[in-house]
């Protein structure tokens, strides 16, 4: 999993000299991060936070190098004035000006899934459901459940419990999160984000948000992989 720590972004695997109570913690703070991202615009505090950030030259995931080389070359550049730049490219990006499913890159599950690309469809209800199995709910932030920053935000909590339950030895319940992870994102997020990546690239006039979809792309990917391997050391 490619993850992005507060001023280090770094690759984890996962090996036996790993501490997995650290690993699930970075994972938490990468998808944390990612979601805040997604959630609104970038406001100064936040770029500055990103500006501060090492990246890395290569990480043997396509998407998450070829984000990370958009977010650096941006961030290289940006200033205080950038956070309006950003603004107006989110809006660009995600909200667009129609309604019709197709002049941005709409960030909801639902209109990915659905087969006339519209809102609070099947996806939204399964969500819904898993949150309510793993007695989450979404807080007053009022966008639907299949919205990315949630289901981005479900995988942050997810890791959290695992790293709470390895701290206190309870293996099993840790396994459960992992597995509980891994099929969120076999069903969910790895089912619509290469498509909305793909009109992140389409829609979004920064590099910024074009390399953000990027690396979201090749965070995920990388983490199913460090969740398959957990989960087959383990016989789950």
């Amino acid at each position: 999993m490619v993850v992005m720590e507060e001023a280090v972004v770094e690759g984890a695997a996962a090996s036996e000299d790993v501490n997995l109570v650290e690993l699930m913690n970075a994972r938490a703070r990468s998808y944390g991060m990612l979601a805040r991202l997604f959630r609104e615009e970038v406001d100064l505090p936040t770029l500055r936070e990103l500006q501060k950030m090492r990246f890395p030259q290569a990480t043997g995931n396509a998407a998450a190098d070829e984000g990370y080389h958009q977010l650096y070359d941006y961030l290289k550049r940006a200033w205080d004035d950038s956070v309006t730049e950003l603004a107006i490219d989110y809006v660009s990006t995600f909200i667009g000006h129609g309604v019709n499913g197709y002049s941005a890159a709409y960030p909801y599950e639902s209109v990915y899934t659905s087969e006339r690309r519209l809102l609070m469809q099947e996806a939204r209800a399964e969500v819904l459901a898993t949150l309510r199995e793993n007695e989450l709910k979404r807080g007053n932030w009022n966008e639907a459940e299949d919205h990315i920053a949630l289901e981005l935000e479900f995988m942050q909590r997810m890791a959290l419990r695992a790293a709470e339950a390895l701290s206190d030895n309870a293996e099993d319940e840790a396994i459960a999160y992992l597995r509980t992870s891994y099929d969120f994102l076999e069903n969910h997020l790895l089912n619509w984000v290469p498509m909305l990546v793909a009109d992140m690239r389409m829609h979004a006039r920064t590099l910024f948000y074009q390399g953000l979809g990027q690396l979201t792309l090749g965070s995920l990917q990388e983490d199913e992989a460090v969740l398959r391997e957990l989960l087959d050391s383990v016989g789950a």
